[in-house]
């Protein structure tokens, strides 16, 4: 049996899983985020992190019921940072990944000493809220005696590894989002650009995410369960795993991860950097990624399900009877600001059109055709940089009830392949063990169904992406104005 478990933004999850892919067992455990200020967003590791994997393991074990188990891996959100002190010990909550905008003054200088062009050629990346640098530089200024006690760089994987197996290791893909630390071409680390971002700070060891790297000691096992002397791989960030759970590993193969944010990541053989997008390291080596996400998606029809006090299955439903275009409604879902291609955390949600006679199931379809919109948008960048995908896999909560991808398909005009099992990344995370050990894993998790678009309501979609697309050009001084006012209310 394999075991894998990951740590999301709004829950974690953990799956025992057969040497032939199929799930014996699954565990979840929901939490929340906490945002002490606007743009702020953390995670408490130990009351979050480890608290839910310890609960997941245990459970697991005990389904297990004494069969053996071979090998676990594990993912979480990231790019994070969580400074923790030598014997790995959290120093303050984790600031989290693209979604926690604090830093903007430190991406600005960074992009002043650095050149954002030769940033981009030498990371692959931009710098943006992602990046995890300018996090560690505002650190560094506004929190002083945290960075001083600060010797080891963590992420959700990292710090559970850390923590299981006593090793400070990275995986690739991860490191390859501390812009502007890791150089994607050497595929090490920029230690001079590290040296200047976080002077004195040691970075983690390199590895690769299907590469066994520890086992479990004794005091991780008295404290979940797991068997000592367990092997330990690497694992990466939640959305690779999660890509890596559903067949996405061959050029042009693109994942869209319908979630609390909406994320895709496309596989290819070279890197093609690109001011929009995220050009990572890929999950094997020889592999790259180029990658989108935008700042919200299910989060924003959770807003919306407890604004009119209902759920989601009474929503969906009754949006499915909306017809396209949502009644003359048109929503810019960026309530967290918003990052890829536009990389602006203060742009701001806005749901235009608005009369008295639309109803929540109007604007609950607006919603998700704002995100669907922003998908297309997403892909559209990723062929204008020549490597368009040839193939997409829908994953995710927002898989269900078939409403969304649907929408999704029809705005976009590209069919989606849907997997036999949307657990998530710890699926991924367990065949990522499994490769580890050498198994095959060709048969896991085959696809079992394609939604095509229907090209009339595609074409009817046009005129309402192009409004979509021209809607934040014209607002967008309006959004700025307003989110600095948001800043100053909240001081």
């Amino acid at each position: 049996m394999l075991l894998g478990i990951d740590i999301g933004t709004s829950g974690s999850k953990g799956v025992l899983v057969g040497r032939d892919g199929l799930v014996a067992a699954r565990v979840e455990r929901p939490h929340g985020v906490s945002t002490p200020r606007p743009g702020w967003v953390e995670h408490d590791a130990e009351t979050v992190w480890w608290a839910d994997f310890t609960a997941i393991a245990r459970e697991l074990m005990a389904a297990a019921d004494g069969e053996p188990v071979d090998a676990l891996a594990v993912s979480g959100i990231g790019p994070c940072l969580l400074p923790a002190d030598a014997s790995g010990r959290p120093l303050r909550p984790a600031i989290l990944y693209g979604v926690d905008t604090r830093a903007t003054v430190e991406i600005a200088e960074l992009d002043a000493e650095l050149g954002a062009h030769t940033v981009l050629e030498r990371c692959g990346s931009p710098l943006t809220s992602q990046a995890v640098g300018p996090k560690l530089r505002w650190l560094m200024r506004h929190e002083p005696r945290v960075w001083a006690a600060t010797r080891l760089l963590l992420m959700a994987s990292s710090f559970l590894v850390h923590r299981l197996t006593g090793r400070y290791v990275l995986d690739h893909q991860s490191a390859s989002q501390c812009v502007p630390m890791y150089d994607l071409t050497a595929r090490d680390w920029a230690t001079d650009w590290a040296e200047s971002v976080a002077p004195g700070l040691r970075l983690p060891e390199l590895a690769w995410p299907t590469e066994i790297v520890g086992h479990i000691t004794a005091e991780a096992a008295a404290a979940t369960g797991l068997p000592a002397g367990l092997p330990v791989a690497t694992g990466t960030i939640d959305a690779w795993a999660e890509a890596a759970g559903v067949g996405v590993r061959a050029p042009g193969d693109c994942m869209i991860m319908y979630g609390t944010t909406m994320f895709l990541t496309q596989v290819l053989t070279d890197p093609h950097p690109q001011p929009g997008l995220w050009t990572t390291c890929g999950t094997w080596p020889g592999t790259y990624t180029s990658a989108a996400g935008m700042a919200t998606s299910g989060a924003v029809t959770d807003w919306l399900r407890t604004l009119t006090g209902s759920d989601f299955t009474e929503l969906v439903d009754e949006a499915s009877h909306v017809p396209p275009g949502s009644r003359g409604l048109l929503v810019l879902p960026y309530f967290a600001g918003e990052r890829t291609p536009l990389f602006d955390p203060d742009a701001r949600g806005i749901i235009a059109g608005l009369t008295l006679t639309h109803q929540r199931a109007d604007l609950y379809r607006a919603v998700l055709e704002g995100i669907g919109y922003g998908v297309r948008h997403n892909l559209e960048a990723m062929a204008a940089a020549g490597t368009p995908a040839t193939r997409l896999v829908a994953v995710g909560g927002g898989t269900k009830g078939g409403l969304w991808t649907r929408i999704v398909s029809d705005i976009t005009g590209l069919p989606q392949q849907l997997p036999a099992d949307t657990v998530g990344a710890a699926l991924g995370d367990a065949l990522l063990a499994a490769e580890a050990l050498g198994l095959d894993t060709s048969a896991w998790n085959p696809i079992i169904t394609t939604i095509e678009p229907d090209p009339e309501v595609h074409a009817h979609y046009g005129p309402y992406y192009r409004h979509y697309r021209s809607l934040y050009e014209t607002t967008k001084s309006t959004a700025h104005f307003l989110a600095r006012e948001q800043r100053r209310a909240a001081t």
